[in-house]
């Protein structure tokens, strides 16, 4: 079962989300929060695996939460969920370390591919999102391909395998069977290769693979 961590400030959306969720038989919400702080603290008392953080909320946005989510439970996967879309808030999110980043207004289904990807190590971005990180990185594309290429240089053949794979948002147990290694030894590369590449997350390691080529335009993440 994937536990849930859901703060919004708003109760009927942490209700909708709530009812979308419940359809799912692998999913439940164990606790919910209306500011960032008070899902800080319950995400240390529950130790959910996946938090969905609105981005606007009082006493700590869900920025905030994220960032110290990351130093106070970093084995919390974190997905964003807003009616924000501004190109400013995808890159502060991604930047904090978000495994996702989800529009309210997207199809209730992505939340539950949002959580479920998050929880496999993998990373999700709402196709409008996808398409709008794919635009950013699309500008300057023969200088960021040359920047993307030396990079990458540092890593072995098989972890630029590991990470095109990443690229093309496949989770730890997926990229394991493609390449024929357990799950703790997919782990281990995935941590290498973040390491080695100095990203935060899959997130901006999937932006990196693309922009150097290894995974082909309009893959979704």
């Amino acid at each position: 079962m994937i536990r849930v961590l859901l703060a919004d400030d708003e109760a009927v959306v942490r209700a909708g989300v709530r009812a979308i969720l419940a359809t799912a038989p692998d999913i439940e919400v164990v606790a919910e929060a209306a500011d960032g702080r008070a899902a800080v603290d319950l995400a240390r008392a529950h130790r959910p695996d996946v938090a969905l953080l609105d981005i606007r909320m009082p006493v700590l946005d869900g920025l905030g939460a994220a960032a110290e989510l990351r130093r106070a439970a970093p084995d919390v996967a974190v997905v964003i969920l807003t009616t924000f879309s501004e190109d400013d808030y995808i890159t502060a999110a991604l930047d904090g370390g978000a495994s996702g980043f989800l529009l309210k207004s997207g199809d209730p289904y992505e939340l539950m591919a949002a959580v479920r990807a998050a929880h496999g190590g993998a990373a999700y971005l709402s196709p409008r999102i996808a398409h709008r990180v794919i635009q950013q990185v699309s500008g300057g594309r023969l200088s960021r391909r040359t920047a993307a290429r030396e990079r990458i240089a540092v890593l072995s053949p098989r972890e630029r395998e590991v990470l095109a794979l990443v690229g093309a948002g496949l989770s730890n147990a997926e990229i394991g069977e493609r390449l024929f290694l357990v799950e703790g030894t997919v782990k281990a590369y995935v941590s290498a290769v973040l390491n080695r590449l100095e990203v935060r997350n899959r997130v901006q390691a999937a932006v990196l693979a693309y922009e150097a080529g290894l995974i082909p335009p309009g893959t979704d993440y």
